[in-house]
This record gives structure tokens, C-alpha cells and sequence, in this order.
């Protein structure tokens, strides 16, 4: 190979090929009127300039947008705060139409019940280990709550107040095994009492025990507060009658009742200080 590039023949390539070269450049510099440094470049790199051109063209037609890392974390900062502020709006919207029945409802009954005194009451605590859906309100002996005053839902009965301090008490669900409710069914106007038990209460549901074995009491059956005893007024909704079971030997039946209300999403309730009719 070296004796090749010291041979006569490479040598006369090598002059041809300069040669050659400055034809071209002499030629290029003769038509465009440049210096020939300049057609030299423009000869020897010209291709390589058309290339590049070539390949900037392909990427300004592409439909891509490149944009630097920053610029997209500030977007989508801005994105998922605009989606936080429409989701928050929605749970304000949500929480206006719960007040808005909340009231009409109350409403209802105030008008049906001149005589009945109440206590606004928010939601602050729940008994999240027990099974009887109780739980603590933000009113107490200083806004005149009282032991066993019935606590309601609209026209749904919720419960009854177990314990007062001077700034909260706490609410027994009708959920609560200890909780005994008189009560009529208004189709039939049988009467009886409303309790629970253990198994029940997991299931959300209540009973009317001791009913006679021929009841004509049949699921859907609305049931009613009777007012008997002076801790309930009369009248208010406890559930609807899910199913009639026949008692051993069948000399009784149990009216299955599902409250009216789900204890477990009430945030708002009235408790009813004074009614005609209460025991004191």
C-alpha cells in the first residue's frame, strides 16, 4: 500500500483530481461572480448544506410541538387546579341542594306543627366501632337539649339523645337495641313498638315484634310514630315495612321496618326541645 502512494501513477491521480477542483470552482466563480475561496466552499459543501436544509424541512412539517419540560409541568399545574376548583364548586352545588331539601322538609313540618321548639344540629363525631349508626352532635345543655329528646330528619325520625354535656350530646339511632318506639302502621293503624336487635342492626334494619299472626300489615307498609309515653311526638316517619315473618307456632308475626333515613350519611339533623305533649 505505501509503495502504491509513493508510485508515479498516484501522484498524476492526485493532480488530475486538484485539478479537476479547480475547474469546477474556477467555473462555479465565473457564472456567480464570487471569489473563488467562496466557490470552493460553496462546491465542496454544498451537498452538505442541501442536506441539512432537507431535514429541517421534514421537521417543520411534522405536526409536533416540542416544548420544554418546565413549560409542561406549568401547564398541567394549571390544568389540575382548574380541576380542582370545578370539583370543588360541584361539591358546593351538591352540598346547596342537600341544605335546600334539608329545609324544605323541616319547613314542612313546622308548619304542620306550631307547637314543636327546635335545635339546629351539625354532625361531629360517630361511634365508627358500633354497629347502631350513633353519633355526636355539636349542641348541649347550653342551647336546651335534654335526655331523651327525639332528634329528626326532615319528617323522619332519627333517634333520641342519650347523653349531654353543656356543648354537644350524643344521638342513639333507632338502630339501638335500647331504643323502644310506639308506632302504627297507617294502611292497617295496627299498632306496636319499634326496637331492634344485634342482627338487625348490622343489616340497617328494625322490627315490629308481637304482631297478631293474622296482621294485615304487608311490606310497603309506611310506619308512623303513635305518641305514646311523651318521648316521640306523633306522626313522624320511622321506615317502611319490608317483610311479615311468622313467629314459632304461629301465634305472632314481626314486621320487618327499613328506616327511612341512612344514618350514615347525615351530616344536619333538628332535635325537638319541646312539644305538646312531651314528658318532662
Amino acid at each position: 500500500m505505501s509503495r502504491f502512494l509513493k508510485s508515479a501513477g498516484f501522484k498524476i491521480l492526485i493532480v488530475v483530481l486538484v485539478a479537476l477542483t479547480a475547474g469546477s470552482v474556477i467555473s462555479v466563480a465565473s457564472r456567480s461572480g464570487s471569489s473563488p475561496v467562496t466557490a470552493a466552499v460553496s462546491v465542496v459543501f454544498g451537498p452538505v448544506s442541501k442536506f441539512a436544509g432537507s431535514i429541517t424541512s421534514a421537521f417543520e412539517k411534522l405536526p409536533i410541538t416540542f416544548k420544554s419540560s418546565s413549560y409542561l409541568k406549568r401547564e398541567n399545574a394549571e390544568l389540575q387546579a382548574e380541576i380542582d376548583n370545578l370539583r370543588e364548586r360541584l361539591v358546593g352545588h351538591e352540598q346547596l341542594i342537600h341544605k335546600n331539601e334539608f329545609y324544605k322538609e323541616f319547613l314542612d313540618l313546622k308548619e304542620d306543627h306550631e307547637d314543636y321548639t327546635f335545635a339546629e344540629a351539625a354532625v361531629i363525631g360517630r361511634d365508627a366501632a358500633g354497629h347502631f349508626g350513633s353519633f355526636t352532635l355539636d349542641k348541649g345543655s347550653g342551647d336546651d337539649i335534654k335526655v331523651n329528646d327525639p332528634v329528626i330528619y326532615g319528617k323522619y325520625l332519627v333517634g333520641v339523645v342519650a347523653s349531654v354535656t353543656p356543648t354537644q350530646c350524643t344521638v342513639n339511632t333507632i338502630l339501638n337495641p335500647t331504643v323502644n318506639v310506639s308506632c302504627y302502621e297507617t294502611r292497617t293503624r295496627e299498632v306496636g313498638y319499634v326496637t331492634t336487635t344485634v342482627e338487625l342492626a348490622e343489616k340497617g334494619q328494625c322490627q315490629i315484634p308481637g304482631l297478631s299472626a293474622r296482621t294485615a300489615v304487608t311490606a310497603g307498609g309506611l310506619v308512623c310514630t303513635a305518641g305514646v309515653g311523651g318521648v316521640y311526638p306523633r306522626d313522624l316517619i320511622i321506615g317502611t315495612v319490608e317483610d311479615i315473618l311468622d313467629a314459632t307456632l304461629n301465634i305472632s308475626a314481626s314486621a320487618i321496618v327499613k328506616p327511612g333515613v341512612d344514618f350514615s350519611q347525615i351530616t344536619d339533623v333538628f332535635i325537638i326541645t319541646n312539644f305538646d305533649g312531651q314528658a318532662q
